[in-house]
């Protein structure tokens, strides 16, 4: 992949998360988003022109800071407005034996149906996508991973060989055995 896009302008980066995945996570907050979905959690993410950037490098050096983390989520903000740097970083990342998701406020349909390189470069990169806006109306905190019953956690490597969006079955990510 193209280096010339080795920065990413992030919101902030949480080293031990256990809500947006499976285990011990860093999460790395995009700094911009195009949804403004009623209700974010991330209303401060909404901005472009705020947040820090950082490099590949420096964040490469956050993840390995917490020797316990095993993947890393990449949230928002959002992820897919910066999809070459975080295509570049996750698949440093994945190299080094990340498991790598993604939470995005689009669907896989309009992810798949735009045609861009750029998003297709991420998706490949990624192992879960967690997509679909945050929905006020059909918010449940009982949801594993998600904010509201639209959004769903999908397998990536599986639905590009099928075509389609295909829900996990890791029971790591839905809770059902």
């Amino acid at each position: 992949m193209d280096s010339r896009h080795a920065h990413v302008r992030v919101a902030g980066i949480e080293q031990e998360s256990i809500t947006d995945g499976p285990g011990i996570r860093v999460v790395i907050f995009a700094q911009g988003c195009p949804h403004g979905c009623p209700g974010c959690h991330n209303p401060q993410s909404h901005a472009f022109d705020k947040g820090n950037v950082m490099s590949q490098a420096q964040l490469i050096a956050c993840v390995r800071q917490n020797p316990l983390a095993r993947g890393v989520t990449f949230s928002g903000g959002e992820p897919f407005c910066q999809a070459l740097p975080f295509a570049q970083l996750a698949q440093q990342l994945r190299a080094e034996g990340y498991e790598i998701a993604c939470y995005t406020g689009y669907t896989w349909q309009e992810l798949t149906a735009a045609h861009r390189e750029d998003w297709q470069q991420l998706l490949q990169e990624l192992d879960v996508l967690i997509d679909g806006r945050f929905e006020l109306s059909q918010r449940n905190l009982s949801l594993r991973f998600r904010g509201s019953e639209n959004q769903k956690i999908l397998d990536v490597p599986q639905s590009l060989r099928e075509g389609r969006a295909v829900c996990s079955c890791d029971e790591r990510w839905t809770g059902q055995p």
